[in-house]
């Protein structure tokens, strides 16, 4: 397996980032370990180690860049996948009480032996987003949600928001595209306890940029949301 130790140093000390030997030796075991399951479970179309260091990585560590996260924050990675950001976050913040939600539980399983591997904790939630939403032991119970998801920012939003608590912020990994998702979100963001957004744009190389999407949790969510998630694909807020 390449070793991708040096390459990952370089490049997140680019990004402004000065990853210990602790932290670099852990995203080595992190690379083995996903593309060594990837084999039998679908957890990444990037197979490249070096792929692996820039489009997963260094695209995850990015948020930490963005977002003032405080120190022993909660947060919430919603539709975790094979743990982005999530995974890539508590490794260079320990302090952070992760939770990880995905609604396929062979991803949690490889969450839960990643975990061990790396002598991190987290938590693991096999839940669908709007699940978690309704659950008293999850609504807005998070500092901070953080989707790195394809779906539009209006349905992210009835994902996210009513995890977040008043005071908390919604995060959401986006595409160049995120201004005019963001137009066509206001009315959900608003309807959903959120207040003002903002969006940040980091280029990380020549053909990536990360856009990211802010939103301020206000107010509390009202009750009936989120709906049920045929509805909330149907008919976007």
């Amino acid at each position: 397996m390449t070793d991708i130790r040096d390459l990952l140093y370089a490049e997140a000390q680019k990004v402004g980032f000065l990853l210990s030997k602790e932290q670099l030796d852990r995203f080595q075991l992190y690379l083995e370990f996903l593309l060594e399951t990837n084999k039998s479970v679908n957890l990444t179309a990037i197979r490249e180690p070096e792929e692996v260091v820039r489009k997963h990585f260094i695209d995850c560590l990015t948020l930490l860049k963005v977002c003032e996260i405080p120190q022993g924050a909660s947060i919430a990675d919603v539709g975790t996948g094979a743990g982005f950001p999530g995974m890539v976050l508590k490794i260079v913040r320990e302090d952070l009480r992760l939770t990880l939600i995905d609604s396929l539980k062979k991803r949690l399983n490889f969450l839960d032996a990643l975990c061990e591997k790396l002598g991190l904790s987290a938590k693991t939630l096999h839940l669908r987003a709007e699940e978690a939403g309704r659950a008293p032991q999850t609504r807005e119970k998070f500092d901070v949600a953080a989707a790195r998801a394809v779906a539009s920012l209006n349905v992210l939003s009835e994902y996210c928001l009513p995890l977040v608590k008043p005071g908390g912020t919604f995060i959401a990994m986006k595409s160049l595209k995120a201004q005019e998702e963001l137009a066509e979100a206001e009315r959900a963001i608003a309807l959903l306890g959120g207040g003002s957004a903002k969006i940040e744009t980091i280029p990380l190389y020549e053909d990536m940029t990360r856009t990211f999407v802010l939103v301020e949790k206000k107010h509390a969510t009202p009750p009936k949301y989120p709906r049920q998630s045929g509805k909330i694909a149907k008919a976007p807020l």
